[in-house]
């Protein structure tokens, strides 16, 4: 329905308008018609309501609409519109009594800021625009209806995810200067204005590079920050702007207010004028330059000084820039390695800056020449090693081998070095030797996992077992090297068991009985010769022994060579192949077709897969060759080369093997081979520790402490959250199998039992072992049984060994955690009431004993609540350790004059402590009576004594020394845990000092983030827990930290991008971004939890070319990316693992026989 047309006043020009809202405004003559004729169809009394009054009240807020359009330089409608709600009468817009003043500047102003708006509608429409409530061209246009569509984005609906008022802050930012009257209302609406994106904003003056292209910030704001002109100020609060309110406080320390007021008073004019990016870096490099050339021989200050060119580099957007600055960056580190030809940490950073300048074949000939001139740097070894395995282009895994064993040989002969030096003078072995021993017993680990990860097991452990003969087990024969390795080949290729076996004694018993019996034989010989004469069968056996004849023996036996190796595979390979052919046939399958034409379907793949994993679980023992074998020609079709292939020679093990003379790097070397197959072990080094940062950064899987720890990450949150969580340790779950898991405890229970014959009275190593055979027997059982699965395997130790009491309390522990409270209680009793009669050196393990029975007590209350006759027992226990009396077992509570008795002597044991940590001898019996004596206080006073004593205990040790010892570790986890279990009567200051401390003295500490998480879940906000990981992951970055950001995240329900992003980060660091565990969990997070295979496909690639030595990764291709991998894919997938000479044990006709 169309009005008819009017004529307006002042004009004559007519306005149509249709429908029931008029689209442009019309005259008052107009209005008054429509309101007379009141005509049918307009029922609504709104619209015929007299409009003079909205008229007057429009003109009378004219004029201060006018002054407040002259001030600012937008339009004008957002102005008016901010005061004139109701803009959808659009009948008063017309209004003569005002619009004429303004008509010409807002016409001017107008074709500054917008283009007219183009319209099918009469010419005549285009005066309407005068109207001070006009519609933007760059969100509106005229529609086609008679009725307005709201296009404008709003910002909080970008910013917040939603325009629901309680979601939307109800506070702006306002960085105006407070003024009173029409200036604050200016500033108001030039805030409001400033929240919506304003296009027309002009940001190519600044710097066309620096436009904003981020979500949440206004345009023009992000330009001027990008800006490297643009100046910053630093601000301070001015001490004059006090409110009234203060006039009558007085400080309590008048002075620091005035060294406060001296402080801002000597601000830099630079920081108070505003500095730009370029000044900061021209100052920053003046500063830098003085500095290295006042102090050339500062290292720190050099290597400061190249990482501020990252930080240029980083703000640079034009590439050719950023490589001038590392261009830069090289000649700075080049000139301070000069200078200072023997720094590692300088020559490290210059090949790292290298590596991003050359190509692969330049960088590793750098890195060779360096290694020939610092051949004995442990550090530019393991570098090395890190770029050779991490370029995809060249890693081959025989070449990384050969690495390995150039960096163990060169390690190794700066030991024999250091050891002739020690020898000429008689003396004793010095730390800088002892440090060499371990770095080379540290390489070796690193060699096995390699080997175990890229899938040979076999050689792994034949590694472990060669050097734990060669080095522990080894005879007390002055020989040389070259004699000592020319013996050992001798005992390994002979049948002799070696450590870890069942009948095993050592390389040195084995050469004493086989001494013995060569002797017995050759009297047996002398004697039989008298009487019949010839040569017997015992002859052929000596001979086979000694090496004399072996040509004989060859065909008999299976101590062949390589060669001889080859020529069977050859000759077995060359029968004839029908039956193979034939079977093929049947199957439809083409044998001279291409690869990867025989695989139709992506179950096959599958298959290969599952059959894979599940021969790398049994196939981790090598084979022996005369023991297993029965004859090579015994054996079946397809058996023999799976057998061969698991043979491993002395000729592969040769050139890895060394002495070790320091009992600290003995100890270390069977400490690692018991950790490295999964046994439970106590802490025994350092988390500082160059064995345990190298353990954790080549992880492939979660260890069991590591995963008890995330497991408990996730039970402290989910008892405060209801959302659904994951858990880190589901995500890599699955890849462990029960009998592997059975056969390598009963490994480690024979190797630690023989261990033990050199290492007597080692607790750590006899808790091992009773937890090896713990696992042993309840895998091997089916059924449950009465007694603790370890004491038959206890007591048949202590039966030898009657005087050990370490071993009492180990057995003890046991029996309390397997809930047989009251045997634990007559063992520990048993060994306390021995230890009076025994010599002092076995007594000063008292406090050990004592510690461990004292929270046995605690532990086994805590699961039943506190129990005061359990608080009982234990200080009972703590009584007679601090004073020194018999002790006698638990029959009632202690009395007030054994308690003061007990802190008379527990104050001078402590003297004598703290004497002997303040020249750095620290050791686990000292650790463990402080411990107790912290205990002791918190039973009979409170907390705040026993907090005193550890503080004061620590504050007397050096921090160098803190840093590196073990036992200080595990005092400082001790007094983490008193605090965690009376977090409740502690505030948050009080709980978050020590732990802050803490994680920058251990930074990899699993058991303070653990804290961490539980305290700050009950005390901070998730934003302020996710800041500190963000902290501690910059200061120093580990797989660590990151493990424990990402289980918070995952059992909080946190958002996936969030997790995407802590991932990204990561991999963003150079020391992660090799790191496998994180790439295997990325990889299932994005399959079973974020459900997005496509991403995974995409990570699975990336990660592959960062870690192709793992055979785990790449098999996890085959297990979770099965739907999104095409059978072509997984095929080439196959054939770059065997080019990257990974050891693949099924062949894929295999799998297709056994289908057919």
């Amino acid at each position: 329905m169309n009005m008819s047309n009017t004529p307006e006043d002042g004009d004559g020009a007519s306005i149509t308008t249709g429908g029931l809202f008029p689209i442009f405004p019309t005259s008052t003559n107009s209005v008054s018609v429509i309101s007379s004729n009141n005509t049918q169809w307009l029922r609504n009394a709104s619209f015929t309501t007299d409009l003079s009054v909205i008229n007057a009240a429009a003109a009378s807020t004219a004029p201060y609409l006018s002054e407040v359009e002259e001030d600012e330089e937008g339009d004008a409608d957002e102005n008016i519109g901010e005061i004139n709600q109701p803009k959808v009468y659009n009948l008063i817009e017309e209004e003569a009594s005002w619009e004429s003043d303004d008509d010409d500047d807002v016409k001017r102003k107008g074709k500054k800021k917008k283009k007219k708006r183009k319209s099918g509608t009469a010419p005549d429409e285009s005066r309407s625009k005068k109207s001070s409530v006009r519609d933007s061209d760059e969100y509106y246009s005229k529609p086609a209806k008679d009725y307005y569509l709201d296009t404008r984005p709003d910002p909080d609906n970008l910013a917040y995810g939603s325009i629901y008022r309680m979601n939307v802050p109800r506070y702006k930012l306002d960085s105006s200067q407070r003024v009173s009257g029409e200036g604050s209302l200016r500033n108001y609406l030039r805030n409001r204005r400033s929240s919506m994106l304003d296009a027309e904003i002009d940001i190519d003056s600044l710097e066309g590079r620096g436009k904003s292209d981020t979500r949440y910030w206004y345009a023009k704001h992000a330009a001027m920050e990008r800006n490297k002109n643009f100046k910053r100020i630093r601000l301070s609060a001015s001490r004059e702007a006090v409110d009234s309110s203060f006039d009558d406080f007085i400080p309590l320390v008048e002075d620091e207010a005035v060294q406060e007021s001296d402080e801002e008073d000597v601000l830099p004019k630079d920081s108070m004028m505003g500095a730009s990016w370029e000044d900061e870096v021209l100052k920053k490099t003046r500063e830098f330059n003085r500095m290295t050339r006042e102090r050339p021989h500062d290292e720190k200050a050099w290597l400061a000084f190249a990482d501020f060119q990252d930080k240029v580099s980083s703000m640079q957007s034009q590439k050719g820039v950023r490589l001038q600055t590392l261009e830069k960056k090289i000649s700075i580190l080049e000139k301070a390695f000069e200078l200072n030809p023997d720094s590692e940490e300088l020559l490290i950073a210059l090949l790292k800056a290298y590596r991003i300048r050359d190509n692969a074949d330049v960088l590793i000939s750098r890195w060779e020449k360096a290694l020939m001139q610092n051949s004995a740097s442990y550090k530019l070894w393991r570098e090395f090693l890190c770029v050779v395995q991490g370029e995809f282009s060249r890693f081959k895994v025989s070449e990384v081998r050969k690495m390995y064993s150039y960096a163990i040989q060169a390690l190794s002969s700066a030991c024999s070095k250091r050891h002739r030096q020690v020898e000429t003078t008689s003396e004793p072995l010095d730390s800088a030797a002892i440090q060499q021993e371990l770095v080379l017993v540290d390489m070796l680990v690193s060699l096995c996992r390699f080997e175990w990860q890229a899938g040979y097991q076999e050689l792994a452990t034949a590694l472990f077992q060669a050097e734990v003969e060669f080095s522990i087990f080894c005879p007390s024969l002055l020989l040389t090297e070259q004699s000592k390795l020319r013996l050992f080949e001798h005992f390994w290729s002979s049948n002799g068991a070696r450590v870890g076996e069942a009948g095993a004694f050592g390389w040195s018993l084995w050469l004493e009985k086989e001494e013995e019996n060569r002797h017995k034989i050759l009297k047996e010989e002398s004697s039989d010769d008298n009487e019949v004469g010839g040569w017997t069968g015992w002859t052929e056996q000596v001979s086979g022994r000694n090496g004399d004849s072996v040509a004989s023996a060859n065909n008999v036996e299976v101590d062949v060579d390589r060669e001889g190796l080859d020529e069977e595979m050859e000759d077995e390979s060359s029968k004839p192949e029908d039956d193979t052919e034939a079977m093929l046939k049947l199957l439809g399958i083409d044998v001279n077709a291409v690869a990867s034409d025989e695989v139709k379907d992506t179950s096959t793949w599958v298959k290969w897969f599952e059959e894979e994993v599940s021969r790398d679980l049994s196939q981790w023992m090598p084979t022996r060759k005369a023991g297993e074998f029965p004859r090579v020609d015994e054996m079946g079709e397809g058996e023999d080369e799976d057998q061969l292939s698991s043979v491993v020679l002395f000729e592969d093990i040769n050139g890895f093997l060394f002495s070790l003379r320091s009992n600290e790097a003995r100890l270390s070397l069977v400490y690692q081979f018991i950790d490295f197959f999964g046994a439970h072990m106590s802490p025994w080094t350092s988390s500082n520790s160059l064995s345990w940062s190298e353990k954790i950064s080549s992880l492939e899987t979660l260890p069991d402490s590591v995963l008890e720890n995330l497991r408990s990450v996730q039970e402290c949150l989910s008892k405060s959250d209801s959302v659904d969580s994951f858990s880190l340790g589901s995500l890599l779950s699955g890849s462990c199998d029960i009998s592997m898991r059975t056969e390598m405890m009963k490994f480690l229970r024979n190797a630690i039992l023989l261990c033990l014959n050199v290492f007597p009275r080692n607790h750590i190593l006899e808790e091992a072992v009773l937890v090896a055979e713990e696992l042993f027997v309840t895998n091997m059982k089916t059924c449950e049984v009465a007694t603790t699965p370890c004491q038959a395997l206890a007591k048949r130790l202590l039966k030898s060994d009657r005087q050990d009491l370490l071993l009492c309390g180990v057995y003890a522990q046991r029996e309390a955690a397997s809930g047989n409270m009251k045997h634990a209680r007559r063992v520990f009793d048993m060994a306390l009431t021995s230890i009076c009669g025994l010599p002092k050196e076995l007594q000063y393990n008292a406090s050990l004993l004592s510690l461990w029975y004292a929270e046995s007590e605690i532990a086994n209350s805590s699961s039943r609540g506190r129990d005061t006759e359990a608080s009982s027992r234990a200080l009972h226990i703590l009584c007679y350790l601090g004073s020194g009396l018999a002790y006698t077992p638990y029959t009632s509570q202690s009395s007030s004059m054994q308690i003061l008795r007990a802190r008379q002597g527990f104050k001078e044991k402590i003297k004598k402590i703290q004497s002997a940590w303040s020249h750095g001898v620290t050791d686990d019996q000292s650790a463990a009576l402080v411990c107790s004596v912290a205990l002791f206080d918190e039973l009979t006073n409170d907390l705040t004594g026993a907090v005193e004593i550890l503080e004061h205990m620590f504050s007397s040790v050096l921090p160098g020394r803190k840093t590196q010892s073990h036992q200080l570790e595990l005092l400082f986890n001790y007094y983490v845990r008193m605090l965690q279990r009376h977090q409740d009567d502690l505030t948050l200051s009080q709980i978050w000092k020590p732990i802050s401390e803490g994680l920058q003295l251990y930074p990899l500490n699993p058991e303070l983030y653990l804290a961490l998480v539980d305290i700050c879940n009950h005390r901070m906000t998730s934003h302020r827990l996710r800041m500190m990981f963000d902290d501690y992951s910059r200061k120093s970055p580990s797989v660590v930290v990151w493990l424990f950001a990402l289980s918070y995240e995952l059992s909080k329900g946190g958002a996936s991008h969030r997790i995407r992003g802590l991932f990204e980060r990561a991999f963003a660091q150079d020391t992660l971004k090799n790191s496998v565990i994180l790439w295997r969990c990325y990889i299932a997070y994005e399959i079973d939890i974020a459900r997005n295979p496509s991403a995974a496909r995409r990570i699975y690639f990336r990660a592959i070319n960062a870690c192709p030595w793992s055979k785990k990764l790449w098999l996890d291709g085959y297990r979770k990316l099965s739907s999104v991998l095409t059978v072509k894919e997984m095929s080439d997938l196959q054939e770059v693992m065997r080019d990257k000479e990974l050891n693949i044990r099924t062949d894929i006709y295999e799998i297709l026989l056994m289908q057919g």
